[in-house]
């Protein structure tokens, strides 16, 4: 409660100075110069005992300045305990004691206490003895100009009848305060009574043990010096008189030596056990990490070269065989079973480095070689095979390079595949099993090609028989290669200006197999070629950019459909314009067609390539053929363009192609190497249906196309797109699709465009590497009543019931203005199917918005054509009239046949004047 004055920090101690120490003054000055030598020789850094001494030194040091902390700190804590009993126990006898309640209560309790207050606190030492109100006012205090001053310290829990200590910082020291209550007779609290004591009044059991303490730290300084004289004595005896950095540098210096000769050393004890190996020994023999101290039979030595070592007995350049080294080994034994020392030295390399020279010389004369010869022309073919007639043989001999495909028309290299054209082949030998030129090399992962693209390095492998990931790309191949001899292979990258170009790879088969050292050359002939390859490709490569065709050849606007409702976006990429395209196509029966593709590249040639393909989509699907169909058509046709192509083919294009049909809610779609769509419920379910995926479009090699025919409920979203929304650099495609399903799942109720929007604003928070394409259709299904079907009789005499049927229908649905033309047309397509087509035979009238559609199905596949008949013909003019009545007329064909159908406009003075019609033609 702090009633000893304002609280200040503690008083700062003085430091102690050590009294210094010397060597004694007294007695004969030789004594003097002997004691203070070997008192030098003892404290020197040199002598191993003067090391220890001061070791032990500093140890006893901290040992007695630890015991004397230690005892500071527990007299410390000893003197506030027992200060705080103290104060309690003055407090509490002062609070009970006869007449202190009564004082109190009196109506002068300071008159009454202050006496005795005051002889309490003298008898008992403590500094105060203080009498409070209950309300805080001080009754009595030593200093009586405190008396009737309020005290503003908390005091609640001693009023509750619990004592309350506290331990502070005073201006005499750190003091303990105890305050207890005073209960008068019926258990009221009239009064408070605190204590205060400073803990040096109680402290003081440091000071008489601080001598026994020094005299038992001198004991141990003597103990100890005399424990490193002896330590002293005995070491100079075992060292010959060296001392301890003279013993480190004879260590350091003998260690050294032994690494560094160019002979294996062993060392073996009598027993026969090793005992020291240098680590040239170690590489020669093959001697395992933990070979000290076992015996050198256990070692995996061969017989004789163990035998020799374990018997100890002398020997002179004995030839050994270890693996592939001769070596010649000298044994000299050291003493009577004192063991033996060995030497080991590899003949082998002597013989190889006599040749180095030579072999360096001719990798000279080979760098300068393809200085000159490498790069004549600016043909991106001659360049490579300018490189595989400088390495074969001198270097290598099978020597094959491949490009990617870009850069042999002078595009830029793309990362997207590591799909390459080998463009040039060179050997010793025309028979090798290595694949020509021209094949396109498609390289899998694991592949040491492939790995030298992505790592962006040359890879080394010595021996083809030992490389998984080499035969695992064609394992048939693969055994062809190595049982023709080929035994190893070196692949370097063609890099120049940052750029991947292709790779070169150098092959081995009479020569020796290629080491380590063979990678300097391989990447500067590859480094000098690559540059070479660079400029040819730089000196072809168009730069033009595409932005103003590539927006022309997109659709503009988007017919109005009752099918769909549809929005889309496209994005083009951040380096430039693309092949990314979309489209949709109004088709006869109310069905539309949905499609989206992706020409692989930027630039000119990508976007005309785009907008070629686009006008070939329209056209095929003019003829209504199925999507299978039509991707077929358009993988023939790139394949055409292709072998046309005069400058740069088309390096890929993919395409999906979709017909929905609103009056039964089918929709049949087809896939070329497209990435599939996203189809969202109308609960808001997100999926990806399974449509099967044919190769990319120029690829294809006539492979079948499947389709997958899916079923759309009404207000389904189909979500159509190109690669570039969920493929991007550093993010796999299954972390794209997871990113678009949670962008899809947050659109629910969303219109088209707006589901165009969120999902582009989810998936290119940062812009795409690529060009997007993207296509959101609602579906609607048509209302049954719109549609009325009926299967007509194989029987001329069925015609008119079914005109008068299709008539009833008409008038239900309030065209009864367009009955007699619709009655014209129906007549006609439903004899003709009786007459000249086959069972079964349909017919369906179709309402949709502003037209009406009349088809006509039957079993044969015969296409009727439109004709003008003569005046003396019979017969000939029903197709014309049915073309001249109707908007547009065509056929469609089926799994089970065809269907003929008509659609009619239903705007005012579309029938027209049909006897009118019919003079003029005549």
């Amino acid at each position: 409660m702090g009633k000893l004055g304002r609280k200040v920090p503690a008083s700062r101690r003085g430091d102690r100075v050590p009294p210094k120490t010397g060597p004694p003054k007294t007695g004969p000055e030789a004594h003097r110069r002997s004691a203070g030598t070997r008192l030098r020789s003892l404290l020197t850094p040199r002598s191993v005992a003067g090391q220890v001494f001061l070791l032990q030194l500093v140890v006893v040091l901290m040992l007695i300045t630890t015991a004397v902390v230690v005892l500071v700190i527990q007299d410390r804590n000893r003197a506030i305990r027992e200060a705080a009993d103290r104060s309690l126990a003055v407090a509490e006898s002062f609070a009970n004691a006869p007449g202190t309640a009564a004082a109190m209560k009196s109506k002068h309790p300071t008159a009454l206490l202050q006496p005795h207050a005051e002889v309490v606190r003298k008898k008992s030492g403590v500094d105060y003895v203080v009498a409070l109100s209950p309300y805080g006012f001080r009754w009595t205090h030593p200093d009586p100009a405190q008396i009737g001053k309020h005290v503003s310290t908390s005091y609640s829990d001693a009023l509750g009848g619990q004592p309350h200590q506290t331990t502070f910082d005073s201006s005499l020291g750190k003091a303990v305060d105890s305050t207890v209550a005073v209960f008068d007779a019926k258990g009221t609290v009239v009064g408070l009574i605190t204590v205060g004591v400073t803990v040096d009044k109680v402290a003081g059991v440091v000071q008489n043990q601080l001598p026994v303490i020094f005299a038992a730290g001198g004991v141990a300084l003597l103990l100890a010096a005399g424990g490193s004289a002896l330590v002293s004595g005995r070491l100079r005896r075992q060292t010959g008189g060296l001392g301890p950095v003279e013993m480190t540098r004879m260590y350091e210096h003998h260690d050294a030596v032994l690494h560094a000769v160019r002979e294996g050393v062993i060392i073996l004890d009598g027993d026969g056990r090793l005992l020291l190996v240098n680590d040239e020994a170690r590489r020669l023999v093959a001697l395992p990490p933990d070979a000290e101290g076992r015996p050198v039979t256990e070692l995996g030595l061969s017989p004789a070269l163990a035998a020799l070592l374990a018997s100890g007995r002398a020997a002179t350049d004995k030839v050994f065989l270890a693996g592939d080294t001769l070596l010649a080994v000298n044994v000299r034994p050291v003493g009577p079973k004192a063991g033996s020392v060995a030497t080991l030295r590899d003949t082998t390399e002597l013989r190889a480095l006599a040749g180095r020279a030579d072999v360096a010389g001719g990798r000279l004369r080979l760098l300068y070689e393809a200085s000159t010869r490498i790069g004549t022309t600016l043909d991106v073919t001659r360049t490579a095979e300018e490189l595989t007639e400088v390495a074969v043989p001198r270097f290598a001999d099978f020597a094959t390079v491949e490009l990617v495909e870009p850069v042999l028309q002078g595009g830029e290299p793309t990362e997207a595949s590591t799909d390459m054209r080998r463009i040039a082949a060179a050997g010793i030998r025309d028979d090798a099993p290595l694949r020509p030129a021209g094949t396109l090399m498609r390289y899998e992962p694991g592949n040491p090609v492939t790995i030298g693209m992505t790592t962006g390095r040359s890879v080394l492998v010595e021996n083809l028989a030992w490389a998984d990931g080499w035969r695992a790309q064609d394992p048939e191949k693969a055994r062809k290669i190595i049982e023709y001899g080929i035994h190893s292979m070196i692949s370097v990258p063609l890099k120049a200006r940052g750029q991947l170009l292709g790779v070169v790879e150098f092959w081995r088969s009479d020569q020796d197999p290629f080491e380590a050292d063979d990678l300097s050359p391989a990447e500067e002939l590859a480094a000098r070629a690559a540059v070479c390859i660079d400029n040819a490709r730089r000196y072809t490569r168009e730069h033009i950019t595409a932005v103003t065709l590539q927006r022309s050849l997109l659709p503009g606007v988007l017919p109005e459909l009752s099918a769909l409702e549809v929005g889309h976006r496209y994005l083009p990429a951040q380096a430039g314009v693309g092949g990314d395209w979309y489209d949709v196509i109004p088709l006869p029966g109310a069905r539309v067609a949905l499609v989206v593709g992706d020409v692989v590249g930027h630039g000119l040639h990508a976007a005309a390539t785009m907008g070629r393909l686009r006008t070939a989509v329209h056209n095929f699907a003019a003829l209504d053929l199925a999507p299978d169909e039509i991707l077929g058509h358009l993988d023939d046709l790139i394949t055409r363009i292709d072998e046309d192509a005069a400058a740069e083919a088309i390096t890929g294009a993919t395409c999906l192609y979709a017909v929905y049909d609103p009056a039964s809610g089918r929709c049949v779609l087809a896939r070329a190497g497209h990435p599939g769509p996203a189809l969202v419920a109308p609960d808001g379910s997100v999926t990806f249906p399974d449509i099967p995926v044919a190769p990319p479009l120029g690829v294809g090699a006539g492979l079948p196309v499947e389709t997958a025919e899916l079923r759309l409920a009404a207000d389904s979203r189909l979500v159509l797109y190109t690669d570039g929304l969920v493929e991007a650099r550093g993010r796999d495609i299954d972390v794209g699709l997871g990113m678009l399903r949670e962008a899809l799942a947050g659109t629910d109720g969303a219109t088209p465009d707006d589901t165009c929007q969120v999902v582009l604003d989810a998936m290119l928070r940062t812009g795409s590497s690529d060009d997007v394409a993207l296509l959101v259709a609602r579906t609607r299904l048509l209302d049954p009543d719109q549609v009325e079907e009926w299967e007509v009789p194989d029987d001329p005499a069925a015609v008119p019931r079914i005109r008068a049927e299709a008539t009833r229908r008409l008038e239900a649905w309030g065209l009864g203005e367009a009955a007699f033309t619709t009655e014209l047309i129906l007549s006609e397509l439903v004899t003709n199917a009786i007459r000249y087509g086959g069972s079964p035979i349909t017919l369906r009238l179709l309402h949709d918005r502003d037209s009406l559609i009349c088809e006509v199905g039957d079993g044969t596949s015969t296409s009727p054509h439109l004709r003008r008949a003569t005046l003396t013909d019979e017969g000939g003019r029903g197709l014309f009239l049915v073309a001249q009545m109707s908007r547009r007329w065509g056929t469609r064909y089926t799994d089970r046949g065809k269907i003929i159908w008509a659609e009619q406009a239903l705007d005012a003075g579309a029938a027209g004047d049909l006897g009118a019609l019919l003079m003029a033609d005549l």
